[in-house]
């Protein structure tokens, strides 16, 4: 009997969206650890995403790095084509590029510019990158598309921030099952709806949120990025070839 390391990834060629930061550039590290081929995603800024693309070569993978402000629907196209040919073929996407919205200038923005980033960058960039890339698995026989969703969607958190990432996250999740049913049985689509993570915000949040994380959340402590990375990891994996359509809560067993 041929032994197998599970969840291994090794042959596999991934895309990662927004992977210069936070959750996407655990996601990307994971996937490297676990025998994929990379390709990380930043804007305009190349700096961060050459650094993690030298950190994970010396892991014996190979890391491209290719730009792309998905606010240009016009690049979405392109940035599919650039990642298929610089990988040779594509076997695993995932879209977690997001507008950050609750850190720097664009904290200040008012509630509809607000809007218009989160539809650009999350939700349009989402559907059309993943109907995109949809196609070309198709054609090519098999992949999985794997979207970034949040916990409170489905159940509302007070706050314009509650408003606007419930429905820019309600909108991809419930895009995620009906791609997945699209795209059935050659590629599975599946969606990871993370709780309290701590990024960039998290680690600067104020004591007030420090309590409300622990006091909303079973397991007592803040999320890292890498227990985002270790379910997406599994997802992406031959060992999920059974699920999709799916919506998994990484979020510390949190209900409300």
């Amino acid at each position: 009997m041929k032994v197998v390391e599970f969840s291994s990834l090794s042959g596999l060629r991934a895309v990662v969206t927004g992977s210069t930061s936070g959750i996407g550039r655990a996601i990307a590290a994971e996937f490297a650890l676990a025998g994929a081929d990379v390709v990380i995603h930043g804007v305009r800024n190349a700096a961060p995403a050459d650094v993690l693309a030298t950190e994970l070569r010396l892991l014996g993978r190979r890391a491209e790095v290719v730009l792309a402000d998905f606010r240009d629907e016009k690049s979405l196209a392109t940035f599919v084509d650039r990642c298929w040919a610089t990988l040779g073929g594509v076997d695993i996407w995932v879209n977690n590029a997001g507008a950050d919205l609750l850190t720097g200038e664009a904290a200040k923005l008012n509630f509809a510019d607000k809007l218009q980033n989160l539809y650009e960058v999350d939700v349009r960039s989402t559907l059309l990158l993943s109907r995109l890339i949809g196609k070309q698995m198709l054609t090519a026989g098999g992949g999985t598309i794997l979207n970034i969703g949040w916990d409170q969607a489905e159940r509302g958190m007070e706050g314009d921030s509650g408003e606007l990432f419930a429905a820019a996250k309600n909108a991809i999740m419930g895009f995620t099952r009906s791609l997945a049913v699209s795209l059935a049985p050659t590629v599975r689509v599946n969606c990871i709806a993370p709780g309290w993570i701590r990024t960039k915000w998290g680690e600067g949040a104020s004591e007030l949120w420090q309590e409300r994380v622990l006091r909303e959340t079973p397991l007592k402590r803040w999320g890292t990025p890498e227990d985002i990375a270790a379910v997406a990891r599994f997802l992406v994996s031959r060992q999920a070839s059974y699920i999709t359509g799916q919506i998994i809560n990484v979020n510390g067993g949190a209900e409300r």
